[in-house]
């Protein structure tokens, strides 16, 4: 086989797609491998360059084949798809991998360590349970709505009402027997989640970098562990406000003929985090438009007084955006007069 310059490869479960190029950038290979093949062909190529896209099972694969030799480089997505000619299949998939990471300007992933796909995982089932709770709860309050039963807004109000519910005798037997199993469901919900918080609570006191970017007012411990996993390589990014723009807290541009058009932001990076961020940030906001927060800083009073709650709330989340990957790229500490006892809002 003709020495091969560059590999890039489209995966999915089954079926690997990859093409690869010589010197003269001339295709010299196009094969199509399934899974049980892929290790015995990669095994018996000498280390070359492997472009992928960054989507499920990606980072696993740029360990294997990283662990062979090979220089995997993983790139987003939407960064490779404008190199794909016509059509759409997985070899000319596999071609626009192979052309794309060969492009000065690309920008790459960092592959993942497992550790760090395993605190994902923490984070996201997480997710997954705080959404169930809240679709059983709002479940219940509308089964009981049905039978003239409110309660006041709040997950705290739940069992009272199904204290109630238990107690009414002038209900069906059904309904209190269906109300009952939903109970049940719901303080399993609450068990799973305090045990999943107990190991999250372990995992960032065992991170002093995390520990630090929760010193910043309205980045708490979910919001950090999240900047820890999902950017093991901050100095990847040139700026703050490249780091900003990745998660997607920044205006969209689009602005022609010298004229500036700025619209809303973006949202076009990873949504867990951003949601951490606004969700961290609109805390700060809410207690500085009360009047609770008395070491604010002027900038922060100014935009609550001037913009609206959400508005400034995102300027906020794009601020500390920043701030955090200055500390996660210089490892300094945060200092300022502003810190509160609100840094661990979330």
């Amino acid at each position: 086989m003709e020495e091969i310059k560059r590999i890039g490869m489209d995966t999915s479960k089954h079926v690997f797609e990859v093409h690869g190029v010589n010197a003269a950038e001339e295709p010299v290979l196009r094969k199509r491998l399934r899974r049980q093949q892929m290790v015995t062909f990669f095994e018996g190529l000498p280390p070359t360059e492997i472009g992928i896209e960054a989507c499920a099972g990606s980072h696993h694969w740029a360990r294997v084949l990283g662990a062979m030799g090979h220089e995997v480089r993983l790139m987003p997505p939407q960064y490779v798809k404008r190199y794909v000619k016509r059509g759409k299949n997985d070899a000319a998939d596999a071609e626009a991998a192979c052309e794309a990471m060969s492009r000065p300007t690309m920008r790459f992933v960092p592959a993942k360590s497992v550790e760090q796909q395993a605190g994902l995982m923490l984070m996201g089932v997480r997710d997954r349970l705080i959404a169930s709770r809240t679709q059983l709860a709002n479940a219940i309050r509308g089964h009981a709505a049905e039978f003239g039963l409110t309660a006041a807004k709040g997950l705290a109000h739940v069992q009272p009402l199904l204290a109630r519910i238990a107690a009414d005798e002038t209900l069906p037997a059904l309904a209190r027997e269906l109300f009952a199993l939903q109970g049940e469901e719901l303080a399993r919900l609450e068990q799973e989640i305090a045990t999943i918080d107990a190991r999250h609570k372990e995992m960032h006191r065992a991170d002093e970098c995390s520990r630090q970017l929760a010193e910043i007012p309205g980045v708490g411990p979910v919001a950090a562990t999240l900047f820890r996993l999902k950017t093991p390589a901050p100095e990847l990014f040139d700026s703050g406000r490249d780091f900003s723009a990745w998660i997607g807290l920044t205006p969209k541009d689009h602005s022609t003929g010298g004229k500036t058009r700025l619209g809303v932001i973006t949202k076009a990076g990873d949504e867990t985090l951003r949601a951490a961020l606004v969700t961290g940030a609109m805390a700060i906001i809410q207690h500085v438009r009360s009047g609770r927060c008395k070491s604010a800083s002027p900038w922060l009073k100014a935009l609550v007084a001037r913009k609206p709650p959400k508005l400034a709330a995102i300027a906020l989340a794009n601020k500390n955006a920043r701030i955090a990957w200055k500390l996660m790229a210089t490892g300094e500490r945060y200092k300022s007069a502003e810190a509160t006892p609100l840094a661990q809002a979330a």
